[in-house]
């Protein structure tokens, strides 16, 4: 008896997928022992991700599975997460996340995007506006390496001060502000390989002084490379965001940069459709001039939720450009609105996942 349950039981676990992956936990090596005492059933987990929640759901899940046979009238799971390696493995360094780079921060949200051209800083720089008007303790990290927008997005054109050797950040609208492009000339390229990204983005965390901050808000570079990785391996993030526009090729990308998250364990909070439509400021009428509804369906098809469409406005450019982001110049506005419910959408997700019950003031 004990043998033929044993047998089923292996044959269970390996239909208990991964969280964000197609491969079940036995084919992945996650379990290390089935123990049948009569009816009690133990199991032995050793899981290696850096989002300790996937282990939860790990549990969670072969619980919910095993409770369901009749033969079992007990389960225990003996559950151990390990955080693996990062790429630097192959020169005998391991990467591995580090609250204590940002120890007072209490989320980190990155704004992502498959490819450029999407306007994924200016939505960085909204939402994390928006997010600050509703109460938050916000900072935003530029880790566009390659292409730093947040000095020009905030007006600021100066150096930033050092206090007891570690940078002080800038604040303008009431985010606090750090970019690899306050200390690099406007005309200097950025011709890195992937240790230094690494090395930049650890120093504009661990060697600024952020304070205390409700949600860090993290401008990603757009693709699936050094910068992206060495952020969801060096600090434990909440979730991300993807920007994309509606035609099809900036949807390709942008799956593609949702995939990347879901493989290193990182929630994806939702898409944002931006570039939406075009409402001319002449006539009033609207042209799609990116299409319509990709951003909806590719968030359908890939089972996240969609945050909101955002309008192509030439008043979003000039704001970028003078450093009056649109949610500051039109506080009013359809663009505002739009920012402050995705805002609100943000707030909730991360507050659900943390388990928080702290009342944030939202609008």
């Amino acid at each position: 008896m004990a043998e033929s349950l044993e047998q089923k039981i292996w044959d269970l676990l390996k239909e208990v997928r991964f969280p964000g992956m197609s491969r079940d936990i036995v084919s992945f090596g996650f379990v290390d022992r089935v123990a049948v005492d009569g009816g009690h059933v133990t199991v032995g987990l050793t899981i290696s991700t850096q989002n300790p929640a996937a282990g939860e759901e790990v549990r969670e899940a072969v619980e919910r599975r095993l409770a369901e046979v009749p033969e079992v009238s007990a389960v225990a799971v003996e559950l151990t997460v390990r955080r693996p390696a990062g790429p630097g493995e192959a020169a005998h360094q391991a990467v591995t996340q580090s609250p204590d780079l940002i120890p007072e921060v209490r989320s980190v949200v990155a704004v992502a995007s498959g490819k450029g051209g999407v306007g994924k800083s200016t939505v960085a720089a909204n939402l994390a506006i928006s997010l600050a008007k509703a109460g938050q303790r916000v900072g935003i990290l530029d880790a566009d390496i390659y292409g730093p927008s947040m000095p020009m997005m905030f007006g600021i054109t100066e150096r930033p001060r050092v206090e007891d050797d570690r940078l002080v950040p800038f604040e303008r609208h009431g985010v606090k502000v750090m970019s690899l492009g306050f200390i690099l000339d406007v005309d200097t390229p950025v011709i890195w390989r992937g240790p230094m990204v690494m090395k930049a983005i650890e120093q504009m965390l661990g060697d600024v002084d952020w304070g205390p901050l409700d949600t860090m808000v993290v401008d990603l570079p757009p693709g699936t490379g050094d910068a992206q990785l060495t952020i969801s391996q060096r600090v434990p993030l909440s979730g991300a965001v993807i920007v994309t526009t509606p035609q099809d090729i900036a949807l390709i990308d942008a799956r593609k940069g949702l995939a990347m998250f879901r493989k290193v364990n990182v929630p994806v909070f939702g898409i944002i459709e931006n570039m939406s439509t075009f409402v001319c400021p002449h006539c009033g009428q609207t042209t799609n001039v990116f299409k319509r509804g990709g951003g909806e369906r590719t968030a359908e098809l890939l089972e996240c939720e969609f945050l909101g469409r955002l309008p192509l406005d030439p008043a979003v450019v000039e704001g970028g450009d003078s450093g009056v982001p649109i949610v500051v110049a039109d506080p009013e506005g359809p663009h505002a609105t739009a920012f402050g419910r995705i805002a609100a959408a943000v707030i909730a997700e991360v507050a659900r996942r943390q388990g928080s019950q702290s009342k944030l003031s939202i609008f």
